[in-house]
């Protein structure tokens, strides 16, 4: 049975989401060499050797006249060549081994990451970008680091996800109040209504478990109280020339949700990464 990590990039006018999804496959080639990684997209990709497979969007691109371009994320159950499949975000760096977590997800059929880390490893609080879920009572889920392995339930989950994200607005106006109700759609917020109505968030997530998760880089997570609007302005960054990141005072390990658009450009990441891999 296969294993592998998925991810799906679309660019916009202002954001290169390949370019993302690039060093995504160049941290996991350094951390993880034995890691399959795919790409699914219709953007050009420059270096195509970093991927095992580069995957068209199946059917028609829903996300063709939007920004975010998340319409498309309940496609990737269909679009995974693996059996056992990691969906990961474009803006995150592996910074470690996690060939052990494949063993832990062996005993899902689905599982999504329901609690994040500070830059300084602690949980993180969220509570800033996550009002509507708990206003709602809405599971905790995070698309942005979630598994499923082809199955009955994984695929009826994502049934309902493409229901739910083509109809968006409509469910939103039956599980959520309506001064919570986000004026756009959030994959998450989605994801979280699919696991009410499957009535299934005890089955896909655990409360218990340390990992798998991800450093989220949001400002508001960090539990500042004042300082600049982005996280890079407001503590510094740090990457030697194989790749090991300090932010502040802390060593960088698990994955990194960098979250910033501007991030490849402020920082020499890129640089030293293909100086690394030889890209």
């Amino acid at each position: 049975m296969s294993n592998g990590i998925l991810v799906l990039a679309q660019n916009n006018e202002t954001v290169n989401y390949v370019e993302q999804a690039q060093l995504l496959a160049m941290s996991l080639s350094h951390t993880n060499p034995s890691i399959k990684i795919s790409l699914v997209t219709n953007d050009d990709v420059e270096f195509k050797n970093l991927f095992d497979n580069i995957i068209p969007i199946p059917w028609k691109d829903d996300a063709y006249s939007t920004d975010w371009k998340i319409e498309n994320r309940w496609k990737l159950y269909y679009a995974s060549p693996y059996n056992k499949t990691i969906v990961m975000d474009t803006d995150m760096i592996v910074l470690q081994d996690i060939s052990e977590w494949w063993k832990f997800l062996n005993n899902y059929k689905l599982f999504f990451t329901n609690k994040v880390y500070t830059y300084r490893g602690e949980i993180a609080k969220t509570t800033h970008y996550r009002k509507v879920f708990e206003a709602n009572k809405l599971p905790n889920l995070y698309t942005g680091f979630h598994y499923f392995e082809k199955s009955e339930e994984a695929q009826e989950f994502y049934h309902w996800l493409e229901l739910v994200v083509q109809n968006w607005q409509a469910f939103y106006e039956v599980f959520l109040e309506g001064v919570t109700r986000p004026k756009h759609m959030s994959i998450d917020v989605c994801a979280s209504i699919v696991a009410l109505i499957l009535y299934c968030s005890s089955d896909i997530t655990n409360d218990h478990a340390n990992f798998p998760s991800f450093t989220h880089m949001k400002k508001d997570c960090q539990g500042w109280v004042d300082g600049s609007s982005n996280w890079q302005d407001r503590v510094g960054f740090y990457i030697s020339k194989d790749c090991r990141i300090k932010i502040g005072n802390y060593v960088q390990s698990g994955i990194l949700h960098y979250t910033e658009k501007d991030f490849l450009e402020k920082s020499p990441v890129i640089e030293r990464y293909r100086n690394l891999l030889n890209v």
